[in-house]
């Protein structure tokens, strides 16, 4: 078996541990450097480790035992399903960036779709029409730009935001809270076909997982993780699309509402959101402002497109020189270009892709 192989199908194997969550992953893999020496680790190795205790390292080895990696590795196969690992060159790069990256991704369809810009569109499931024609318009829109367009597929706002996105034939990612050999909800089945085939549908949570409420809340974070900003377009007071919100805050990207009638109760969350320092979206046009994107290489965009683009040359060129030529921490680079976490993140990883500079492990970044 080739080692990239054998690196996923022990990843996969300490994903179906139950009591290892991505910080306690990574722990294993600092200490013991490779998943397969982590998956064989003896008693006394886990002992030393500081977060594994007695109690943690017995409920790891009475778990590890009822595992069998090769035949659990056999049925991510026979499923056609696909794993990208953290350390793996297709892994999204913005997803790297949170406090807790998954350390796997589960996927069906083209991960490549995430290594464009995207944006998140999420919203309540319960929605008015004026909701499900603003999620649609603006992902279609957003989408014919050249973002890819994140939400959860769940009932409404989720919904028309991917059908948005796959009516002017742009790329759209699903982030379920359950593995992605399952559709929830059972009504998005062919919905869940036709972004796997026109984008991706991805989880952290293993093949077979069911979508209980307790996943929907770490999903989230994901959602947002993945993009460069947040658009939530309807929200009740206690919608979960606040805690998609909350996450994009934590993790410096942009978050953007959408108003609506004062006495809606499918606006109080956005209207919340705008209180505490949204910005107020009108148009599609209130978003393209806030973040920057690889446009699109066509005659047709051209006239429409040059001057994001030209704004965005002019802001790389500004943050590259407090880039040296040797390795400083993205902090550093925060603090002497006086920017903003959420726009230094978007500015790296556009002169990354244009090989002006490389990243390195623990966020330096460097000028080549």
């Amino acid at each position: 078996m080739p080692q990239e192989e054998k690196n996923k199908k022990y990843y996969h194997a300490l994903k179906l541990i139950p009591s290892l969550g991505p910080r306690r992953i990574k722990s294993l893999l600092d200490y013991f450097k490779t998943p397969f020496e982590a998956w064989r680790a003896s008693k006394e190795d886990l002992l030393c480790l500081d977060n594994f205790g007695p109690s943690l390292t017995e409920k790891f080895l009475k778990e590890r035992s009822k595992i069998d990696p090769d035949r659990a590795w056999e049925e991510v196969a026979e499923k056609n399903i696909s794993i990208v690992t953290w350390d793996e060159p297709g892994y999204p790069l913005l997803l790297k960036e949170i406090y807790d990256p998954p350390p796997v991704l589960y996927f069906q369809g083209d991960i490549g779709v995430l290594q464009n810009s995207c944006l998140a569109i999420v919203g309540s499931r319960r929605h008015t029409v004026y909701g499900k024609e603003i999620a649609y318009k603006f992902a279609a829109k957003l989408a014919d730009y050249g973002l890819t367009i994140v939400s959860g597929m769940a009932r409404g706002i989720d919904t028309w935001a991917h059908r948005g996105a796959l009516e002017k034939g742009g790329k759209t990612a699903a982030v379920l809270g359950c593995g992605v050999d399952i559709c929830y909800p059972a009504e998005n089945r062919d919905l869940k076909k036709r972004i796997a085939d026109n984008g991706v549908v991805i989880s952290e949570f293993p093949p077979g997982t069911e979508p209980l409420p307790q996943h929907f809340p770490q999903r989230n974070r994901i959602i947002s993780g993945l993009a460069l900003g947040t658009l939530v377009v309807e929200a009740t007071g206690k919608s979960g699309s606040l805690i998609t919100a909350g996450f994009a805050l934590e993790q410096g990207r942009e978050v953007f509402a959408v108003p609506g009638g004062i006495g809606s109760p499918f606006s109080r969350g956005c209207h919340k959101l705008l209180k505490e320092g949204a910005k107020l979206v009108e148009t599609v046009e209130d978003i393209l402002e806030e973040i920057i994107i690889p446009l699109k290489n066509n005659e047709e965009k051209r006239g429409e497109t040059e001057p994001y683009r030209q704004i965005a040359d002019i802001k790389e060129n500004e943050l590259l020189e407090f880039i040296p030529y040797e390795p400083v921490l993205m902090e550093e680079i925060i603090i002497q270009s006086k920017r903003n976490p959420a726009e230094v993140s978007v500015l790296l990883l556009e002169l990354e892709l244009s090989g002006k500079i490389r990243q390195l492990p623990g966020k330096y970044y460097m000028r080549i």
